[in-house]
């Protein structure tokens, strides 16, 4: 039986589960990202840009639950590397196009092979993990999608 004194107990906390495992998944990409060049929210980015490109930036930062200033440095980085270009639209100087570069789209076949590599550093399959990404969707306040 769960008493109150339970349910303040810190193991018992979702949030304190979810904080622990989002500083940990970025420390398991790190090594598997390293050899590509990105770092993790870098590599966010390009999943965004690799599904649907050229995008603005506002566009891209709803697409990630990012502010855009949090993701103007990121992609500025990215353009610094040579993966995307900036460009603002003529039609309306205020919005910032990303697009990706050729090298950009070219280091999407290098990538496929990582979400392989995370399965098998933490030993779960597709099907695990498209169920833990499912039951975190309340608390990421986005539905989950259907595979």
């Amino acid at each position: 039986m769960t008493t109150p004194d339970d349910l303040l107990r810190l193991d018992n906390q979702v949030c304190f589960a979810i904080v622990t495992a989002a500083r940990n998944v970025v420390a398991i990409y790190r090594p598997v990202l390293e050899p590509l060049g990105l770092t993790h929210p870098q590599y966010l980015v390009m999943l965004a840009l690799w599904e649907r490109a050229p995008r603005s930036l506002g566009e891209l930062a709803d697409e990630l639950a990012m502010e855009p200033a949090t993701l103007s440095p990121l992609v500025k980085r990215l353009e610094a590397q040579g993966r995307v270009t900036r460009t603002r639209r003529g039609s309306d100087e205020r919005v910032l196009d990303i697009a990706l570069t050729d090298d950009g789209r070219a280091l999407r076949a290098q990538a496929l092979e990582v979400p392989g590599r995370i399965m098998a550093s933490v030993g779960v399959d597709a099907s695990a993990l498209a169920g833990l990404r499912d039951a975190l969707a309340p608390f990421a306040g986005r539905r989950a999608p259907r595979d």
